[in-house]
């Protein structure tokens, strides 16, 4: 059985990497516009299917098409990106570590598609390159950030950092929280690791108001969207044992 599950693994990053870069070949070739969503679509239901996740979702509130929102989500797996891009009806724009960005190919459909790269070490550097995105225009984009700032090992979430909260009080969007469970099961969140298919559940919180919060006040705006994705995380905790129950 473990030879087995190697043999797909290492056949599955292959097929991964593969659609990877010509995903991100045609993404960087078409910029930011309505073909690179879907490829960008495509290529997380690919991701998802060779790693045997079976994904539920849960919208706790509905979101209105063509308005922008700051998504926060915990982060548990390099799955979790897929498994939200795969259900979510809007287009998201990245704020990820720069270190991303010096995957070749990758780094620039990334930037072609208006994500963002920030250097975590240089607070001041990374809200900078947040606000020229914001000032770039989001035409119903919403803007998306791993609040915790790395892939947690545990279930218990991280603090949270505050890119996100200041994001939403610079732009006045209001926040969904995301919770992903189950993704850590199929894909361990550090090193190497066999796929073990699964289920997967994504959960959207409904939206936290920014309205009455100010820059000042950011640090309990962090706390609010910290608590909303934890209750979150309850929810899609429940649905994946729900999962594997059935």
């Amino acid at each position: 059985m473990i030879v087995l599950r190697f043999l797909r693994t290492v056949a599955g990053w292959t097929a991964i990497l593969f659609s990877t870069m010509a995903h991100a070949l045609l993404i960087g070739l078409n910029g930011e516009s309505d073909v690179s969503e879907r490829l960008l679509r495509n290529w997380a239901r690919l991701f998802l299917w060779v790693a045997g996740a079976r994904v539920t979702v849960r919208y706790d509130a509905p979101l209105e098409k063509g308005r922008s929102y700051v998504f926060v989500s915990n982060h548990t797996s390099n799955l979790d990106a897929p498994a939200i891009l795969s259900v979510i009806d809007h287009p998201l724009r990245f704020i990820a570590k720069k270190e991303l960005s010096r995957i070749p190919v990758f780094g620039w459909a990334a930037r072609r598609m208006g994500h963002v790269f920030i250097d975590r070490k240089d607070s001041s550097r990374a809200t900078k390159a947040i606000r020229g995105r914001i000032e770039r225009g989001l035409t119903g984009a919403g803007l998306f950030f791993f609040a915790e700032g790395t892939r947690s090992t545990t279930d218990e979430l991280l603090p949270f950092k505050k890119g996100a909260a200041i994001a939403a009080l610079d732009t006045g969007l209001d926040c969904v929280p995301i919770a992903v469970a189950g993704a850590r099961d199929v894909l361990k969140p550090k090193g190497f690791s066999l796929f073990q298919p699964g289920p997967v559940a994504v959960v959207f919180g409904a939206p936290i108001p920014i309205a009455g919060h100010s820059l000042q006040q950011r640090d309990a705006l962090v706390a609010e969207q910290r608590q909303a994705v934890e209750r979150a995380l309850t929810e899609a905790r429940a649905l994946v044992s729900s999962a594997r129950a059935r």
